[in-house]
């Protein structure tokens, strides 16, 4: 797995890189979520025909049970899709659902749950995702089934600007709190994010804001956001946005800027993508998540592509590191049959029949099929192991003792 940062601006790389390996090595789950390049690695390295060649259509790249939640779109309702979309691309549909399962199998084991509940769990995801592809347009408010998702839900609903303000900042709004979450930006950077105010799109697509609604825009503060793991080394900026006028909105907005990279995923042989990675994220989230598409913009900072998008009070991931056996099927079926629609809508019910068709070809029949369990036991062994000796690494490494 790659885990080197390079240097920034002057801002300490091994910093960097050891607040990725220690958050890498929190716990196997975090290991599946910031390893994606090691997923790709064995798709590479696997013999042809291990996985089915599904129809090409855009797919997450990424996804885990940490990438699928809440997401309030541009109107205020919350819906439940992919939350995330640094690796889309167009591709094949089987390397989401494989993705999708190692994280939730993973999960289950840590809960921890029983092998057999387990099993139950990848029945369910092959279930769920069949549900899903054959009803794209299916509702994506929720599951009442998953006591997970419909709370994930729920609290959604419930959240004002408030609670992001203390979530994120600790209760302020005139200055993002400088420490182990925001570091100081340079001059170019911040100079970059002010100019990101006046770029097309961002204040009726990222804000929301009526066309020639009278509102002016300034930049409060922004600042460099050590955040996630695969963002950490790369560009990642934080901004508190005042918005003079505002009537039917927050006054303040807390907004996003991510640098975008190439995708680890496979593209489909003579598939058309935007060269230019933030268009590529920008394009694929539209088409399988509206409800964050339609919020975020493409866009640079000096020579960097960035996505650009508001961080609303609704946007909540699923946390579901611990459950029990009945309530970890229902979770793995809801989850999957977000994935399963997310593919759907992008097909017309011929092709979904096809596809359907030829996943259940290979023994679905109420379990899941076979290239399903066979892959994910074999990626299981090989994250297990790799997890082990990364937290082998970590362990020895001296300097890293005081962020353990």
């Amino acid at each position: 797995m790659n885990v080197h940062v390079q240097p920034d601006h002057g801002r300490e790389a091994e910093l960097l890189r050891t607040r990725r390996l220690c958050k890498i090595a929190a716990s196997p789950l975090s290991y599946v979520r910031g390893s994606t390049a090691r997923f790709y690695d064995w798709l590479a390295e696997a013999p042809p025909g291990v996985l089915p060649e599904g129809p090409a259509v855009w797919i997450c790249g990424d996804c885990h049970l940490g990438n699928i939640g809440a997401l309030a779109d541009i109107e205020g309702r919350v819906r439940m899709q992919i939350r995330d979309l640094d690796q889309t691309t167009i591709g094949n549909p089987a390397y989401d659902l494989v993705r999708l399962t190692l994280s939730v199998v993973t999960a289950g084991l840590t809960a921890p749950l029983s092998g057999l509940a387990v099993v139950r769990m990848i029945e369910a995801i092959a279930v769920g995702y069949a549900a899903g592809l054959d009803d794209p347009e299916g509702k994506d408010e929720g599951n009442e089934d998953s006591a997970i998702v419909e709370t994930t839900r729920r609290r959604a609903l419930g959240r004002r600007w408030r609670h992001l303000s203390e979530e994120r900042l600790h209760g302020k709004t005139a200055r993002l709190p400088r420490g182990k979450r925001f570091l100081d930006p340079t001059f170019a950077e911040k100079e970059g994010f002010e100019r990101l105010l006046r770029e097309p799109g961002f204040a009726t697509r990222v804000l929301g804001l009526e066309p020639d609604g009278g509102e002016e825009l300034s930049l409060v503060d922004a600042a460099y956001w050590v955040k996630g793991c695969s963002s950490l080394g790369k560009l990642r900026m934080a901004g508190l946005v005042r918005i003079s006028g505002a009537k039917h909105r927050s006054k303040v907005a807390l907004v996003d800027v991510k640098q975008a990279v190439p995708s680890l995923a496979p593209t489909a042989p003579g598939a058309a993508i935007p060269a230019d990675p933030a268009q590529r994220v920008a394009e694929g989230a539209r088409v399988l998540s509206p409800a964050l598409g339609e919020r975020m913009i493409p866009a640079r900072i000096g020579e960097i592509p960035v996505i650009v998008r508001e961080l609303l009070p609704q946007d909540l991931k699923i946390v579901a590191e611990q459950f029990s056996k009945a309530e970890g099927v229902r979770v793995a079926r809801s989850l999957a049959e977000v994935v399963g629609r997310a593919h759907g809508r992008q097909l017309t019910p011929e092709a979904r029949q096809a596809w359907h068709r030829q996943v259940e070809a290979d023994g679905w029949d109420d379990r899941a099929p076979h290239w399903l369990w066979s892959s994910v036991t074999t990626l299981m062994g090989q994250h297990q192991s790799g997890y082990l000796a990364l937290c082998r690494d970590v362990a020895r490494d001296k300097g890293l003792a005081e962020y353990l």
